[in-house]
């Protein structure tokens, strides 16, 4: 069985605007190695839409991009993506798949199914199977700026403090640090 990684960047105040931080180079070729060493994508339905709508283009060579971003775009395109949505059911992004029903049990199976893990990409989905108890690991990128505004980290959605054990904290050059954690309760 894989284990769920819930993936992100953060300012240090917590906010997780996909405006905020620091889109290098360095950040893309440090997703991809995560994503490669992953066996699949799980997003919710507004995170897969605003990437559907930009990385296929990428991929394609149909916006330009330096080497390390589209790599990304590349290896993105190729992964086994999953969406949980209630309110649509057509995914035509290359190697796109819906979970449906009992959002529990379908990503349990997921993780069952896929050995290589799952890296998790969307915040709210990522509070509520939080609460689920489905998150393993959290491996976040820490960018070094304060937003000053929201949205934040689970926006007050947990019912109680989740207690984390650190796995690794690695600086960058960019400034921002990666660190891994897992579940400690």
């Amino acid at each position: 069985m894989g284990q769920l990684t819930f993936s992100f960047n953060v300012t240090l105040d917590g906010c997780i605007d996909h405006r905020e931080g620091i889109a290098d180079e360095e950040t893309h070729a440090h997703y991809t190695r995560l994503l490669d060493e992953s066996g699949a994508m799980l997003w919710g339905r507004t995170t897969y839409e605003l990437m559907e709508s930009y990385w296929p283009l990428v991929a394609r060579g149909d916006v330009e991009a330096p080497p390390a971003i589209r790599e990304w775009a590349l290896t993105l395109e190729d992964k086994p993506k999953y969406v949980v949505s209630a309110t649509r059911s057509d995914f035509p992004w290359n190697n796109s798949h819906r979970i449906e029903g009992d959002v529990y049990g379908g990503v349990q199976e997921l993780k069952d199914r896929t050995p290589d893990g799952v890296l998790l990409g969307s915040s709210k989905l990522a509070s509520g199977l939080d609460r689920l108890g489905l998150i393993d690991e959290y491996r976040f990128l820490v960018h070094p700026m304060i937003a000053g505004h929201g949205p934040t980290l689970y926006q007050d959605l947990l019912p109680g403090t989740r207690r984390l054990e650190l796995i690794s904290a690695e600086p960058m050059r960019n400034g921002a640090i990666s660190v891994h954690y897992r579940r400690a309760d």
